[in-house]
């Protein structure tokens, strides 16, 4: 399947884990991909790959310009960079506040809007962001990381409709539990890893956490061009850890 034969995507935080799951599906299927991440070291060479933290809107700005010039244009654009949190409300601090609020949420903002002149003289263009499962249920200790999912889904909304009228499509991703790279880390900190990872697969009905492979097809479902009148959709990607209650 070659549907994005042609296109130009850009991938945040995708040097690892879902990120760069994506930037590889992309390619197998066509796509000139670049992958924008803090250290791309590790990123092969059939990639544009860049050093940037969308924490920095200059360094966005020039990083998708950079793309654009090279590449010939941009189409699509995958923001998925994001960091976690773990904590009730009172866990994390001011600054940790604004980190991840920056990162999650006006770090999609800072590239979407640097992607816009792009985007618009585009016929086939699409953004789509990562969301997460508790965006819509409630999980303990993650007071911090669901307050800037679910802003994340409400962004994602928001832009749907604001360029709608441009041809450019906007949807999310919202996977549960997946296994990635700050899963791992998170399991190895616990206390008792074993229980911790047996809890994380028992609370999606699926029995087991979503593969990072998944939520990257996903995604690629949803830039695709084969998905053109799909706009404004958060996509569940969860093992039914929203919906079901078996």
């Amino acid at each position: 399947m070659k549907d994005f034969e042609g296109l130009t995507a850009l991938v945040t935080g995708g040097a690892s884990g879902i990120g760069a799951d994506t930037a590889r599906l992309l390619h197998r299927r066509g796509a000139r991909v670049a992958v924008l991440d803090r250290d791309v070291t590790a990123v092969g060479a059939e990639f544009l790959a860049l050093t940037c933290d969308v924490g920095e809107r200059a360094a966005i700005e020039a990083a998708v310009a950079e793309v654009a010039d090279r590449c010939g244009g941009l189409d699509i654009v995958v923001a998925n960079a994001g960091i976690g949190a773990v904590g009730d409300v009172a866990a994390n601090d001011d600054a940790e506040w604004s980190r991840v609020l920056d990162v999650n949420v006006t770090g999609i903002a800072r590239v979407v809007s640097a992607a816009l002149p792009h985007l618009r003289r585009s016929t086939c263009a699409a953004v789509v962001t990562t969301c997460s499962a508790v965006a819509f249920v409630g999980v303990r200790h993650r007071a911090l990381y669901s307050a800037s999912k679910g802003a994340v889904h409400a962004l994602t909304i928001a832009m749907a409709a604001d360029h709608a009228d441009a041809g450019i499509r906007v949807n999310a991703v919202a996977p549960g539990t997946a296994d990635t790279p700050w899963i791992t880390r998170l399991l190895e900190s616990a206390e008792d890893p074993a229980a911790a990872a047996e809890s994380l697969r028992q609370r999606q009905p699926s029995g087991r956490l979503v593969t990072s492979d998944e939520v990257a097809e996903a995604l690629a479902f949803l830039a695709s061009p084969i998905s053109g009148s799909t706009t404004g959709t958060v996509l569940r990607v969860d093992g039914g850890m929203t919906t079901l209650r078996l």
